[in-house]
C-alpha cells in the first residue's frame, strides 16, 4: 500500500517520485516489520510448539499470534505516526490494520473470521480511502496511466479469488469470509474518522 501512496502522490512523502530520498528505507522498515518480523515470530512460535501448526487451523491456535501480530503492527503504526514526512492517509492505512487486527481477535472468540477475507478487505478500503482523499481518477507510473478504478476493480477480483480459494479449501464459513470482508473493509473508514 506504501507504495501505491508513493506512486499516487509521491509528493505528500517530501519527494517527487518513488526511488528518491528515504522512499527506499520507508518500504524496507514497513517489509521487515509488518512482513518478515511477524512470519519469524509466527515460525518461532511454531518451533517452540507455542501453535500446533503454521496455518493456524483452530481459533484457540491463534491468539499468541493475533497478540504478537497486533502489538508488532502497534509498534508500526506509532513509529509511522512519529515521521513527519509520511502522510496522514498512510497512517490511517496502519491504523485501519491494528483496528482490523484487534477487532478480528475479538470476533474469533466466537467464531474463526477469516483472516485472508480482513486483509483484502482492507485493501479495498484503502484503495478507496485513498481515491476518495486524493480524488484521483488515475495516476502515473513510469511512462504509464493507469485508472484508480481498474486498480479498485482488480482488487476486489483478487478478494474474490481469495475467497473463493478459502472456499474451496473449505476452511471458513460464507459468513466468516462475508465477515472479514466487513471487518477489513470498515476498519480502514474507521481509521481514516480518527486521523480526520
Amino acid at each position: 500500500m506504501i507504495c501505491l501512496l508513493m506512486v499516487v502522490n509521491p509528493y505528500s512523502f517530501g519527494f517527487s517520485q518513488v526511488g528518491e530520498g528515504r522512499s527506499g528505507l520507508l518500504i524496507i522498515y514497513l517489509f521487515l516489520q509488518a512482513t518478515l518480523i511477524p512470519a519469524i515470530a509466527i515460525s518461532m512460535m511454531k518451533t517452540l510448539g507455542l501453535v500446533p501448526n503454521i496455518d493456524l487451523g483452530d481459533r484457540t491456535s491463534r491468539i499468541g499470534p493475533f497478540i504478537t501480530v497486533g502489538i508488532l503492527y502497534l509498534w508500526l503504526y506509532v513509529s509511522f505516526n512519529r515521521l513527519p514526512d509520511v502522510p496522514p492517509v498512510f497512517k490511517s492505512a496502519i491504523l485501519g490494520c491494528v483496528i482490523a487486527l484487534f477487532t478480528a481477535f475479538v470476533l474469533n472468540i466466537f467464531s474463526k473470521i477469516s483472516l485472508h477475507a480482513v486483509g483484502m478487505g482492507s485493501l479495498i478500503g484503502m484503495i478507496m480511502v485513498t481515491m476518495l482523499l486524493f480524488n484521483y481518477n488515475s495516476f502515473q507510473f513510469g511512462d504509464n496511466s493507469y485508472s484508480m478504478y481498474s486498480l479498485l476493480f482488480l482488487a476486489i477480483a483478487l478478494a474474490g479469488l481469495v475467497g473463493s480459494a478459502r472456499m474451496i479449501l473449505e476452511n471458513p464459513s460464507p459468513k466468516d469470509l462475508y465477515g472479514g470482508y466487513l471487518v477489513g473493509f470498515a476498519t480502514q473508514l474507521i481509521a481514516l474518522q480518527f486521523m480526520g
